[in-house]
């Protein structure tokens, strides 16, 4: 990985990432030579790298090895310090997955758990879901009615004692009961909702998240109750290893593997430990990474075009409180000219990225970055003398009241080189128009928890990743409520820029709902909540032979079917 990856469960989370590391996460089709390496790393878009073979093709049995960033505190997908990527990653292995995306981006309903699912009424809008009646919980209870209706009384944000990641869709949610027998869901909504299938996903159960206590500290280093194919294994925080295997109960299709082994890894670390055969893949999206990487006889380049951004952000505190200043900010940073950082000895482009909402290969994109994402050095110096922020010569900061204008950067110690080159030349290029940064390296555990999540932070670096649909990005710039900042951790937002976002997350019509998501993102480039810079395209390396895993840009995986190739 390369940013720190914060990511959110696709349908309900969506994906932070909290590092400048590239997780691959994703399939490919790989030969392993290193020219069909060099043609593997160039992305599609909306395509998978994942080598996808039949089952025939997959042997019984075996291990992956997955590095981590972090250990996983929190398995609460919807509780608001458990939108860490790798385990929302997990979760969607051992709970209920209704559907599953495909490459092209389209909800694909889960035959295990869910039989049907559709609109069977838009006045009001109203689901009708079918679960699958083999579908069980690890204590035995079928699911049912009461799992969705527990998930959606914990996340509209009726009560705020359930300290949720979001309430965006769950709150438009007027009514859920039983259909006509106990296999049927009948979800009501009070406003249009038009990606409802991002919604329980996955699933919890209703015995786990019943009330705040069980919502908020249940799944502290524990899950409770499992529903998937798989559950956790063996779990060692002292050596920062876990284990996922097969659950015997699991009334699907056998998995082929026999486990899979998670190990947590500096980003710098995880290169040497694949090539020390060590784990199964490693982040090859640095130029560093990518030239040991590619020359390995053992692996094999796979890379897609996801849905991951990486960008800045910015704080609401001190001098950033002034929406002048987070303004001069974005004129004074050179976004191609950080590309050209991230990108250098990586034979793939990174694009610019002018949308917070909408990624480049996403319809409905469109660059809305304006004035706010061109570099202007002369304006973002008029605007911090409009601020008070007076000159003091060249190479030092600019003063207000006797006082210096000085940020800090806030920066995982575990980051790679490239997050470091990324945040120096931030650092020099703010330095021209007045700004004093302090680049400070924190502990890559508390980076999240006692920094992003609670808003201690000048100017942050990290990626969002699998935030597909994109109402799933909402949470990111919708106002806090009263403590619950749900995933804007910069706490800025604005009446209209909500407004623009809820209206078009119930607007059914695509088009229709691209146009508002792209006047909001004009106003929250306007608001100096964030300077984009890149979609991040997965580039990893893989260990040859593995299969139904790799790159996989939109999708989902089937955890069921990855395996070592006969």
């Amino acid at each position: 990985m390369d940013a720190t990856t914060r990511r959110l469960t696709r349908g309900l989370v969506a994906a932070t990432a909290l590092a400048l590391a590239v997780s691959g996460c994703s399939s490919s089709s790989g030969s392993g030579s290193g020219a069909a390496a060099s043609q593997s790393a160039i992305p599609r878009a909306g395509a998978e790298d994942i080598n996808p073979q039949p089952l025939e093709n997959v042997k019984d049995g075996g291990e992956l090895r997955i590095p981590l960033q972090q250990w996983i505190d929190q398995w609460n997908p919807y509780q608001v310090d458990g939108t860490y990527g790798d385990s929302v990653e997990i979760m969607k292995m051992i709970e209920p997955l209704l559907f599953r995306i495909d490459s092209s981006g389209v909800y694909q309903p889960v035959p295990e758990f869910l039989q049907s699912a559709k609109v069977v009424s838009t006045t009001p809008q109203t689901v009708l879901y079918t679960l699958n009646p083999k579908a069980k919980w690890s204590d035995g209870k079928p699911l049912s009615y009461l799992d969705f209706k527990a998930v959606w009384q914990a996340a509209n944000g009726s009560n705020p004692a359930f300290n949720t990641s979001t309430t965006l869709g769950y709150n438009q949610i007027s009514d859920v009961s039983q259909g006509d027998d106990p296999t049927q869901v009948k979800v009501t909504f009070s406003t249009p909702f038009a990606d409802w299938q991002s919604l329980f996903y996955p699933l919890l159960p209703a015995a786990g998240i019943g009330t705040p206590d069980q919502f908020n500290k249940g799944w502290v280093e524990q899950v409770p109750i499992t529903g998937g194919a798989f559950k956790l294994g063996a779990a060692d925080k002292s050596a920062q290893t876990l284990t996922v295997v097969p659950d015997p109960s699991w009334w699907g299709a056998k998995p082929k593997l026999d486990k899979f082994t998670y190990r947590v890894l500096s980003t710098a670390a995880m290169t040497q430990a694949f090539l020390n055969n060590e784990i199964d893949y490693a982040s090859a999206g640095r130029a560093d990474s990518y030239s040991q990487l590619a020359a390995d006889k053992d692996g094999v380049i796979r890379s897609s075009s996801p849905w991951d951004e990486v960008h800045i952000s910015f704080g609401s505190n001190g001098p950033l409180a002034s929406q002048q200043v987070r303004q001069a900010l974005e004129k004074a940073i050179d976004r191609p000219a950080l590309v050209k950082v991230a990108n250098q000895g990586v034979p793939v482009q990174f694009p610019l990225l002018g949308n917070h909402l909408l990624m480049t290969n996403q319809a409905g994109y469109q660059d809305n970055s304006g004035e706010w994402g061109k570099y202007d050095l002369a304006g973002a110096q008029k605007l911090l003398t409009a601020a008070g922020w007076q000159d003091a010569g060249a190479g030092k900061p600019r003063t207000k009241d006797g006082q210096p204008l000085e940020l800090h950067f806030i920066l995982s110690d575990g980051s790679p080189q490239q997050s470091v080159d990324l945040a120096t030349a931030t650092q020099n290029m703010l330095l021209q128009a007045g700004v004093k940064i302090d680049i400070d390296k924190v502990p890559a555990n508390d980076f999240d928890e006692k920094y992003i999540n609670v808003g201690k932070f000048d100017l942050a670096m990290w990626r969002n990743t699998g935030s597909f649909p994109p109402a799933l990005v909402i949470p990111f710039y919708q106002a806090p409520q009263g403590d619950n900042v749900f995933q804007n951790y910069s706490k800025l937002s604005t009446p209209e820029i909500d407004s623009l976002l809820k209206q078009a997350s119930q607007t059914l019509d695509p088009a229709q709902a691209a146009k508002l998501y792209n006047q909001a993102d004009a106003k929250i480039w306007e608001l100096g909540h964030t300077v984009e810079l890149y979609q991040r395209p997965y580039v990893t390396a893989y260990r040859k032979g593995l299969a139904n895993f790799g790159s996989a840009g939109l999708a989902d995986f089937d955890y069921t079917k990855v395996g070592w190739q006969k």
